[in-house]
């Protein structure tokens, strides 16, 4: 009769195993989305703060933020070099 407990047991434990992996990985691209974001509209910040000494500014609005966000470092220096040659 115990040994019926244990088999349910693992069953459960198992079943608990592959519900949090499945859902735990969502929220892993989701954490390193919105830390890939910050890092990117902070250095888009900093680009515009040094910037500013050699009057050079990229404007933040709803695209470069996206790009910046999304990209992050790549993003903003497409930004920059976008903003150089155009």
């Amino acid at each position: 009769m115990q040994f019926e407990y244990i088999g349910y047991f693992l069953i459960a434990v198992l079943g608990l195993y592959i519900l949090v992996k499945v859902f735990a990985w969502p929220l892993k691209v989701l954490f390193k989305l919105i830390a890939n974001g910050i890092f990117g509209v902070l250095l888009l910040i900093l680009v515009n703060f040094i910037g500013h000494y050699f009057n050079f500014y990229i404007g933040i609005n709803a695209i470069t933020a996206l790009i910046a966000g999304f990209l992050g470092v790549p993003g903003v220096i497409f930004l920059v070099v976008f903003k150089l040659f155009l």
